[in-house]
């Protein structure tokens, strides 16, 4: 499927050459694959899954542009071409990777458009859909479950009460847990799951702290990942979780944690009755 709604432009221009390069699906691919090994016409059809035609007008195009030449049967890039078409690849990358968190970025922390590129690339994103709501709860549930050590702060209760059962079982395997939330959330679990609160505040592996104003992102501190979640202030309602294991934001989440754990206070004694 080619891009032919993008304005044409002066072929006699960078801005020109790219646009010729991304105005069909099979350009940037073949360009790549000749940088990789020399091939034949026949091998790029196959590659690409366009008519000998095609590529053959695309080749012309290339080899014009001095992006290839020909050695007998067979195909290569140049060093130019090899420029340009690592050039594409990675701005394909970038535009990928801004794809992939354009949607949430709205909800991250600030401090997330501090990191490199490559940092957000290496990014898991999970969101919601109205066919599957409760996409970055599974997620969520799924890094839990495979986690010896679990940090959380949290401002809605929206990602911990489907996660109860999951948080009762990393208890009873011994899994240190510590949550920091706002007062309403502890008053909101208390009344409503009385019981299963209180076996929770027994155990010596669980703690519970409030915070009277968290940030409007939860996150989590697992093993070898950090888990931002995000929510939809209104509703409180989950709409995405954004997890990675970079070093970076590792160190940038285990200090922004021990900014509200440092302020933290202990639940009072009345709520765990």
């Amino acid at each position: 499927m080619g891009y032919d709604n993008i304005p044409q432009q002066n072929a006699d221009s960078p801005i020109g050459d790219i646009a010729y390069l991304a105005r069909s699906d099979h350009r940037v691919p073949a360009l790549v694959a000749l940088t990789e090994r020399p091939r034949s016409r026949s091998e790029l059809c196959e590659l690409t899954g366009v008519s000998s035609s095609t590529i053959r007008r695309t080749l012309d195009e290339f080899e014009d542009r001095i992006w290839i030449r020909k050695d007998g049967y067979q195909y290569a890039a140049t060093r130019l071409g090899e420029v340009v078409a690592s050039g594409m690849e990675e701005l394909v990358e970038q535009v990928e990777t801004e794809r992939q968190l354009r949607d949430v970025w709205h909800w991250l922390p600030d401090e997330i458009s501090d990191f490199s590129v490559e940092t957000w690339a290496a990014m898991t994103v999970t969101v919601a859909g109205p066919d599957a709501p409760y996409r970055p709860v599974n997620r969520f549930e799924s890094l839990l479950e495979e986690t010896a050590e679990f940090r959380f702060v949290h401002p809605k209760i929206a990602l911990m009460e489907p996660c109860l059962d999951v948080l009762l079982q990393l208890l009873d395997e011994g899994v240190d847990i510590v949550l920091i939330d706002q007062p309403d959330s502890h008053t909101y679990f208390i009344t409503t799951y009385p019981e299963r609160s209180a076996e929770m505040m027994q155990r010596n592996n669980f703690t519970v702290l409030e915070y009277d104003s968290l940030p409007p992102y939860g996150l989590g501190l697992l093993d070898d990942r950090v888990a931002i979640s995000c929510y939809e202030q209104e509703s409180g309602t989950v709409q995405a979780l954004v997890d990675t294991d970079v070093a970076a934001v590792r160190e940038w989440a285990e200090s922004t944690y021990e900014t509200y754990r440092s302020d933290a206070l202990p639940v009072e004694p009345e709520l765990n009755s």
